[in-house]
């Protein structure tokens, strides 16, 4: 039997994470949001108390990434995911607005899986995210050895 993936969605725009979830849920996805505002709240929920990512281990966890948070990078968050021996394996899709394809290659030079530049244009963005929920329910999150 395989545990349900938990879908740890940073994103600083309130607006920007109702349509996600909204666009996510039309797609049929079921799957536990939590929903994270900003980096500092990001890293306790993904690096728990004792910031190891330990607390994680076992949890099936996709993330989806906003870059430009109030407080820091998500560049910086991806940094340490991908370098955390407990959290690496977890799939990160970068939602974000920026679209420098410096930046982007960056991203997957970090280790993300896939990478969506929000449209500025609401329709757009929504179809954007109805795709992304498409990809959501069809992921497997490989499990932790």
């Amino acid at each position: 039997m395989t545990e349900p993936v938990v879908i740890a969605m940073i994103e600083d725009d309130e607006g920007h994470a109702h349509l996600i979830e909204k666009n996510l849920r039309r797609a049929g996805v079921n799957n536990e949001i939590v929903p994270l505002r900003d980096g500092a709240s990001a890293i306790a929920f993904l690096f728990g108390p004792n910031g190891t990512g330990l607390v994680k281990q076992s949890r099936h966890l996709l993330i989806l990434l906003d870059l430009n948070l109030p407080d820091m990078s998500g560049i910086d968050i991806l940094r340490r995911l991908k370098e955390n021996e407990h959290l690496k394996i977890s799939p990160v899709i970068v939602l974000t607005t920026t679209d420098d394809r410096v930046e982007i290659q960056r991203c997957y030079d970090l280790g993300c899986n896939v990478y969506i530049t929000k449209p500025v244009d609401y329709e757009k963005f929504a179809h954007a995210i109805q795709q992304l929920g498409l990809f959501v329910s069809v992921i497997q999150v490989p499990k932790t050895i």
